[in-house]
């Protein structure tokens, strides 16, 4: 898309996703590229601005990842974030050192309000600082702007050259003005005019995608996702009865879900395409009968997936293009964006299907962030209950069952989820709260219920507050909720005499069950 560019710049920081999302934040598109990146294809994109991220190492030592010094005089603004603040004072003659001190976490930070960098900014501001290394010494034509107790240098600049390092993390939420920072930056000193937004996104991204189907056929494994569903219907309102969705209900998902998917998206639903319900319930308890490994489950669920596409592919014939819900964490998590270690590998990033007999893969989400994804889909008139649904994993209630998965216990964990879902969003925290759900554990015990001895199962509810689901803390649900949640559960669901509320952080836990 023929917009204005700011490059992210990945030396192997853990936060080079918020960068590039607090950018977008600013109305301006952004991507990310590893270090290693050709400088003549950053010239050739022709980027307003740069930003180096943070990066796990010290930047004087043997082999540490680096750049070109010609980077800094390309004329091209560049803003260095903790490690790429101290990359740049070294490429550019200042010096680096170990700090006698060490600074983590919050940190009182006196700036000087007339750099262009902290416009609007308060004298004293709390951030983030996470670094053992400092400036010593800046490189020549800079001033220093920000200081700490322990840090002579927290931020600096040489205005001439528009080369501003802050060694700091403005990206998080801890520091307190960090996106007005990183808005100064972007909208201030690399004259970005903020020509990124979801409704232009939609409408460019709807008449690429006709001039490269024409006439073909498009097929798209929809999972009833928040992804899926939006790359449905973008590609619905793009090529119409070109498009089919396959939808694969293998009984693992949510109360009631197989049907709404279907309300949305099949016949009399509000888009215009061919959609294929493949009920295979039956099909996939009999698969997963008798396991139990977490790992195994997941395997089993993916392949048999992939099966019942394969067999509804071939039914349909030929088809020109292959369309998948891919979306931008998707493609940095799995390496293929910057520098940072490979997270896990997503089925949809790293190969294609050879069972389907396609021209080219249509990723129409390729380039989104989640919360982006999310405003398409209201963009494009998909109902909020779809867009802001929970996160749900591909292997659904597979992995929120510890243990043998069941038809008797996929309905006892869709009944107390059901229940959950409903009594959070009546205490006004279905906002709030980045992700719930209920799990079934693999614990039965004994109960009373109306003088008799029960022997039932225990429920495990789950709740985080999180900003990139990499690290995640249990929310503080108020006591008077959860006592309803709990009554509620045992009194109408059969099969569960206890309930537990999980609060394991991540780490050391994951958000999910298994």
């Amino acid at each position: 898309m023929n917009k204005e560019l700011v490059i992210v710049i990945d030396f192997g920081g853990q936060y080079n996703q918020l960068v590039a999302r607090r950018v977008r934040e600013c109305n301006v598109y952004c991507e990310i590229y590893s270090y290693k990146t050709d400088l003549k294809k950053i010239k050739s994109m022709n980027p307003k601005g740069i930003i180096l991220t943070g990066g796990p190492n010290s930047c004087y030592e043997e082999n540490a990842a680096t750049c070109s010094p010609e980077l800094f005089r390309l004329g091209i603004p560049v803003l260095g974030l903790c490690y790429g603040a101290q990359l740049m004072s070294l490429a550019l003659g200042g010096r680096v050192e170990r700090a006698a001190l060490k600074e983590y976490g919050k940190t009182q930070v006196h700036v000087d309000d007339s750099s262009p960098l902290f416009a609007g900014v308060s004298a004293d501001t709390i951030c983030w600082m996470s670094h053992n290394d400092y400036i010593a010494q800046m490189a020549p034509g800079f001033r220093a702007i920000a200081t700490t107790a322990n840090c002579p240098v927290a931020a600096a600049e040489c205005t001439d050259q528009k080369l501003y390092a802050i060694q700091f993390h403005p990206e998080v939420l801890h520091t307190v003005e960090g996106s007005k920072m990183l808005y100064n930056f972007v909208r201030g000193i690399c004259g970005c005019c903020g020509d990124w937004s979801m409704d232009s996104f939609v409408e460019e991204s709807i008449r690429a995608i006709r001039e490269k189907v024409g006439n073909g056929k498009v097929l798209l494994a929809l999972s009833g996702g928040v992804d899926s569903s939006v790359a449905a219907g973008l590609l619905s309102r793009a090529v119409g009865r070109q498009l089919t969705c396959v939808f694969v209900d293998h009984g693992l998902l949510r109360k009631n879900e197989g049907d709404e998917v279907e309300a949305i998206f099949g016949k009399g639903g509000q888009f215009e395409l061919n959609f294929i319900r493949v009920n295979a319930q039956e099909r996939y308890y009999g698969k997963l009968a008798g396991v139990s490994e977490p790992e195994e489950k997941r395997k089993i669920i993916g392949e048999e997936f992939i099966r019942v596409f394969e067999e509804e592919a071939k039914k349909i014939g030929a088809v020109d293009f292959l369309a998948q819900g891919t979306i931008y964490p998707d493609v940095v998590e799995s390496g293929l964006g910057g520098e940072s270690a490979v997270i896990k590998s997503h089925h949809n990033v790293g190969g294609l299907p050879d069972y389907v007999d396609f021209k080219e893969i249509i990723e129409p989400l390729r380039n989104l962030f989640k919360d982006e994804v999310r405003k398409a889909g209201l963009e494009l008139g998909i109902s909020e209950n779809l867009v802001f649904r929970q996160p749900f994993p591909g292997p659904g209630l597979g992995v929120r069952i510890v243990g043998e998965v069941t038809a008797e216990k996929v309905k006892i964990v869709q009944d107390a989820d059901a229940i959950y879902q409903e009594e959070i969003a009546n205490a006004g925290l279905d906002r709030e709260i980045n992700q719930y759900f209920a799990a079934l554990t693999n614990m039965r015990s004994v109960g009373v219920m109306g003088d008799e001895r029960t022997y039932d199962y225990a429920v495990a509810l789950r709740a985080v507050k999180t900003v990139d689901f990499m690290t995640a803390e249990a929310a503080e649900i108020p006591f008077d909720v959860l006592q309803k949640i709990m009554s509620r559960i045992i009194n109408e669901v059969k099969g569960v005499n206890r309930v537990f509320y999980d609060l394991t952080s991540k780490p050391p836990g994951t958000i999910e069950m298994e």
